[in-house]
């Protein structure tokens, strides 16, 4: 018997590594099932990766069979190159043994065409070292120890079956719709694009998409299998063929599932075993795009298989789901995206008005001493003025973070002064005003976001960050190894509870009171982490995994690591927020050095440059801060050295000034480190300090 595993993989690489240690794991158990001469190969191709992923693959997987792209072909394209190499590995050993057995003799056509029936012929009592089955898996995921087992054991006993799915669930314990689904019918495809699908899940006929008639937890036939988890025998891939690589995306599992019933088989869901799928459906899908691209892969399903009036019908019916789920979501999104911001113009401008009176009641003893400009223009120009710079520090991302909101708004503020100090005498109505409305207006935005978080707003729930409850489900020693990485990692706690027997009854009892489980595999299962997940999943508990053999916490779109480019409490200098901050930042800090520019001008080392830089910054051609030696040309040393490790920097401007002037005084400091720490934990106060620090060097 052989189990093929294809992996496809593109810049996960801690995910990856967990999902071959569990899928290593697995394969341990078909061994022991099935004796030695079972074997299970597994495939790694991955999509130019830049994360290393390769060379991790390389040096703790080494009998793991790699295919390293140089380009990004894309999922079915990268399976199909595995898949290739997968049969071509096969018929190779038929062919070895069927000239063995013909004592070396070239076979003809013919010849192999008889070897084939005489190994299709075979008796049933050995079967089990013949079959052959072939696993497409993602690698954001984790199999049960008993997953390929109870697999085997399925086709085994169903010889109709020609691809089966199990039973998925997500990092937080969710179980994933898209484990099994129905074939997308035009009306299929209208209910799900359009949302109706929402309304009436579990009827047959509106809930089709997803199967939702059927019992989650029982075995069923079904039309579409996920790409996922796509586990398929030798011969019904040979009758199948390949991935169709005209799919962008969504649509290759389709196609491929639909053929494998064309082919004569049933595809059958199978909720005995079950994996974890770190991202599923918490992959971002509320988008336009994906809404055109699963459209796409739609009308390619229906051009292949509908009649050409039928294929008509079809996408006219698309379409018209299309333009409705477009205009739900563009007036979901308006409204989303303007409630809270036109919350926050219509009190932080009630406060401006407020301000205003009171100001000219008792400082100017006039209650009319402003003119009705002032009221009706300047002051919500001033209220518009500190919104959308506290969008520009990202006080409108989620999760909420008050400390962009009073940075953004505190720039706005800033701003606004020094754009009076410019005005002529005339124009100047009150300093004290723009500072009192400012401080008003921030208030006002906390207070704003306070009461959503109070009211259970999705994203505006404050949770303290960095001092938090945890408990660790497995042993003293890996608790250790979990609280050395928290140094590392720069994570500080209330307190550790450890739990060493995951079935103990208080379990359950104490984790509402934590605010997250840490599992660790080396101690615990995966189907014994799975039960947990799904017995606590919606009640406000996060979950983790430390993986056996590896300094990382993995969970649902989550990777903390001091390797890694992204850790949970810093951010990467690429982020939207970050980059809008520190665009902010030089804008604010140019005009305000150009304005100060009597003062500053005269000490200066390099006169010459100190407009011109100036300028540069502000009109966005240079950055005050960038990197010692640029990303570049960092990325073309680590090639020419063979690096293959090597993780490229993300592009940002030239600077006037480089990471390393952080510490002039050092001669020869570590460019790569300082690059390194500037980009994947970017703070404004970092910039701030090196412009401080060479202010007259401009």
């Amino acid at each position: 018997m052989r189990l093929s595993v294809v992996i496809v993989n593109y810049n996960v690489k801690h995910f990856l590594e967990q999902c071959l240690r569990s899928v290593m794991a697995a394969a341990e158990e078909v061994r022991a099932r099935y004796g030695e001469s079972a074997e299970t190969k597994i495939w790694v191709v991955d999509n130019n990766s830049t994360d290393g992923s390769v060379a991790m693959v390389r040096e703790v997987f080494p009998k793991v069979h790699l295919i390293a792209n140089s380009d990004n072909p894309g999922f079915a394209k990268a399976n199909n190159q595995a898949l290739r190499e997968v049969l071509g590995a096969e018929s190779g050993k038929r062919k070895a043994e069927s000239e063995g057995a013909e004592n070396g003799e070239r076979k003809t056509e013919n010849g192999e065409r008889a070897a084939a029936s005489k190994f299709s012929h075979l008796t049933s009592h050995i079967s089990d070292l013949t079959s052959h089955y072939v696993l497409l898996l993602n690698p954001d995921t984790l199999v049960q120890r008993d997953t390929f087992t109870t697999c085997i054991d399925f086709f085994e006993s169903h010889p109709d079956c020609g691809g089966l799915s199990v039973k998925m669930v997500d990092g937080e314990g969710r179980y994933l719709k898209e484990s099994k689904r129905g074939f997308p019918s035009p009306a299929t495809s209208f209910f799900k694009i359009s949302g109706l699908i929402k309304l009436f899940p579990h009827n047959r006929k509106v809930g089709a998409y997803y199967m939702g008639h059927l019992d989650d937890n029982e075995v069923n036939e079904v039309d579409v299998l996920p790409g996922a988890f796509l586990m398929l025998s030798r011969e019904a891939l040979e009758k199948t063929g390949l991935l169709d690589e005209s799919y962008f995306m969504y649509g290759e599992d389709i196609d491929f599932s639909w053929r494998i019933r064309l082919a004569g088989y049933k595809n059958y869901y199978l909720p005995t075993t079950r994996i974890l799928h770190y991202k599923g459906e918490s992959t971002r899908k509320s988008s336009m795009n994906y809404v055109y691209t699963f459209y796409n892969a739609m009308a390619i399903f229906a051009r292949k298989y509908f009649s050409q009036g039928g294929a008509k019908t079809y996408t006219l019916l698309i379409q018209c789901a299309i333009w409705l789920r477009a205009s739900v979501d563009f007036v979901k999104r308006m409204l989303g995206w303007l409630a809270v911001p036109l919350a926050d113009f219509a009190v932080s401008l009630a406060g401006f008005l407020a301000i205003k009176q009171v100001w000219a009641t008792f400082w100017a003893a006039n209650v009319n001493y402003y003119p009705d400009i002032y009221t009706y223009l300047v002051l919500p120009a001033y209220v518009l003025i500190l919104l959308i710079t506290s969008w520009l520090a990202g006080g409108y991302d989620k999760p909420i973070r008050p400390g962009r909101i009073v940075q953004g708004m505190g720039t706005g503020a800033l701003l606004l002064l020094v754009f009076y100090s410019l005005l002529s005498e005339e124009l100047r109505f009150s300093r004290a005003i723009v500072l009192l409305g400012s401080v008003w207006s921030i208030v006002a935005a906390l207070g704003i976001r306070g009461l959503l978080g109070l009211c259970g707003v999705e994203g505006y729930r404050q949770r303290p960050r960095g001092r938090r409850r945890y408990m660790v489900v497995g042993s003293d020693k890996e608790t250790k190894r979990l609280e050395a990485l928290f140094d590392q990692l720069g994570i500080e706690h209330d307190g550790i509870m450890v739990a060493h027997d995951p079935d103990d009854a208080a379990l359950h009892g104490v984790l509402p009171k934590v605010d997250e489980v840490i599992f660790c595999s080396h101690d615990i299962q995966i189907d014994k982490i799975i039960d947990i997940l799904e017995a606590q999943s919606g009640k406000g508990v996060d979950f983790r995994i430390l993986p056996d053999g590896m300094e990382v916490l993995i969970g649902s779109n989550y990777i903390g690591s001091p390797d890694s480019l992204y850790t949970p409490d810093f951010g990467s200098i690429d982020s939207t927020t970050n980059r809008r901050t520190k665009r902010l930042f030089d804008i604010a800090s140019a005009l305000l050095i150009i304005v100060l520019s009597p003062i500053l001008f005269w000490p200066q080392k390099r006169k010459r440059r100190f407009f011109a830089d100036c300028f540069a910054v502000l009109f966005g051609r240079k950055s005050w801060v960038g990197y010692c030696g640029g990303a570049e040309s960092g990325k073309r040393k680590a090639e020419s050295e063979g690096t293959e490790s090597f993780e490229p920097l993300p592009n940002i401007r030239r600077g006037v000034f480089r990471t390393r002037d952080l510490m002039p005084r050092v001669k020869d400091p570590d460019c790569k480190r300082l690059d390194r720490n500037y980009a994947t934990d970017y703070r404004v106060a970092t910039d701030i300090t090196i412009l401080m620090i060479n202010i007259f060097k401009i």
